[in-house]
């Protein structure tokens, strides 16, 4: 008697199943039995014929074939148990406008249904696969255009252009005289002041832009030198405080208050100190107004003093003026810190010359400036000029009695980088030509989206001055 997991009703084991006790032919591949229940019962017992098939003998045969406990558990990890859920939740994109799915119990569970006939759907459908394919690239752009924001719209463009070791903007002072004329010689009326308004506002936006330090110098007249009036003289002093004032700076640029900075978006650094040597010239017969003789002949003097371009080298030039119509011009000009510097600032402002020669020196501290450059051979090595029209463009009622000169005269072709309105106040209208190139100004560096804006007006204000027009002619026609 062979047992299984329960003992079997019948006498001599076996189980009454014909699933369980039928005998099969041979493993051919037939499924009918060799014979039938009938034959069974008449022959005797199924537990004693030679075909008979156990419970036990099934279930042995059945672990040998599959090699693995016939109970297992199904489903065991997360994604296992929860994949059809989560691939039934996500949304699908079809490109035509049929719905074939293959698993008739899934038709709309979760998925977008695609609008017949639509473009609007296959075109989002075609622009996200194309995402999808490039990817890694439009990452990239995006990232990109994130780090541009990022620097542009927050302070961090402000803080990598002031640095010293990145933008180098920490380097350079500007230094305006405010207040020109005012105090106790004259009054100053609403042009005066508007003028100063200007003037101040161009210089504070383009020293914020690039991060340079700003120093808005009085210039009223007050009479602080004791029993002289030095104050147009104050020039000197002044760039002598700033040099105290801030001790990490190099370079200092003095700009008159009738100065307009016409290009903001020129750097002190790309428009003339990364090329210093390029831009500026030390032989001063390239272009001499002066008519001085250059360079001095006297042989108790070295090579350096005798050559017509000192030593050649970037980093012995202290001095960065331009030259006019009329010989030196002080209403924008470099100096850079050294010792050298410091010694021609004490001799620049020594009382000594100013009591002998303020009387002969129309032009004061400038002619000043000329007569030591005429007169003292260590000055010449160390001075280099610029060409007027890289820092100090004049207007065309200036230096005008030979006509227009390109050598001086402001450019807008070529987008000069600086008006100084010299002389306007004799003779000519300061706050006109301020205004004039500061609306030029602000026409040369209008964003692309005010281009934009602004050709919108001007079409809407032509149409309207058409339609006008055509109004008009209607009218004299009828009458």
């Amino acid at each position: 008697m062979s047992l299984s997991r329960s003992p079997s009703p019948r006498g001599g084991g076996g189980w009454a199943s014909p699933g369980l006790t039928t005998p099969y032919d041979n493993m051919s591949g037939k499924s009918s039995p060799r014979k039938t229940y009938g034959d069974i019962q008449e022959n005797g017992s199924a537990a004693t014929s030679s075909d008979n098939v156990t419970w036990a003998s099934a279930k042995a045969r059945s672990e040998e074939v599959n090699g693995y406990p016939s109970f297992s558990t199904r489903n065991n990890g997360f994604f296992s148990r929860h994949a059809r859920k989560i691939s039934t939740s996500l949304p699908t994109f079809s490109m035509g406008g049929r719905r074939n799915f293959s698993d008739k119990e899934k038709l709309g569970r979760g998925r977008w249904p695609p609008i017949n006939g639509s473009r609007t759907v296959r075109f989002l459908t075609m622009a996200g696969r194309i995402a999808w394919r490039f990817r890694l690239r439009l990452g990239i752009v995006l990232g990109l255009f994130l780090a541009y924001l990022l620097f542009y719209v927050t302070p961090l463009h402000r803080v990598y252009r002031r640095a010293a070791w990145l933008g180098g903007g920490s380097k350079y002072v500007v230094i305006l005289a405010a207040n020109q004329g005012g105090g106790v010689m004259e009054w100053k009326g609403p042009r005066e002041w508007a003028i100063e308004r200007d003037s101040v506002r161009n210089k504070k936006k383009y020293a914020k832009k690039w991060g340079y330090d700003l120093e808005i110098v009085d210039m009223s007249t007050k009479k602080r030198y004791a029993h002289e009036w030095r104050e147009s003289w104050e020039k000197v002093d002044t760039i002598r405080n700033c040099m105290r004032k801030y001790p990490k700076a190099e370079w200092f640029w003095w700009l008159d208050l009738n100065t307009f900075i016409m290009e903001p978006s020129y750097s002190l650094q790309s428009h003339i100190f990364n090329d210093l040597t390029g831009n500026t010239y030390r032989d001063i017969n390239i272009y001499n107004p002066l008519n001085i003789s250059h360079p001095f002949k006297s042989p108790h003097l070295d090579a350096v003093a005798r050559s017509p371009t000192g030593n050649g080298r970037k980093d012995s030039i202290h001095l960065v003026i331009p030259q006019d119509c009329g010989g030196f011009n002080l209403g924008s000009f470099f100096v850079h810190r050294s010792i050298w510097t410091d010694r021609l600032l004490d001799i620049w402002w020594d009382p000594v010359g100013y009591e002998q020669k303020h009387m002969e020196w129309e032009h004061k501290e400038q002619d000043a400036m000329e007569h030591l450059y005429i007169n003292q051979p260590w000055i010449r090595p160390h001075t280099a000029f610029i060409p007027q029209r890289k820092i100090n463009s004049f207007p065309m009622g200036a230096c005008s009695e030979n006509g227009e000169d390109a050598r001086i005269h402001y450019s807008e072709r070529d987008r000069d980088f600086v008006v100084n309105m010299a002389g306007c106040e004799w003779g000519r209208d300061c706050w006109g030509e301020m205004y004039n190139y500061r609306e030029l100004s602000n026409k040369l560096n209008r964003t692309p989206w005010e281009k934009f804006k602004d050709g919108l007006s001007d079409g809407f204000k032509a149409a309207k001055i058409k339609f006008a027009k055509k109004k008009e002619e209607d009218e004299d026609v009828k009458s």
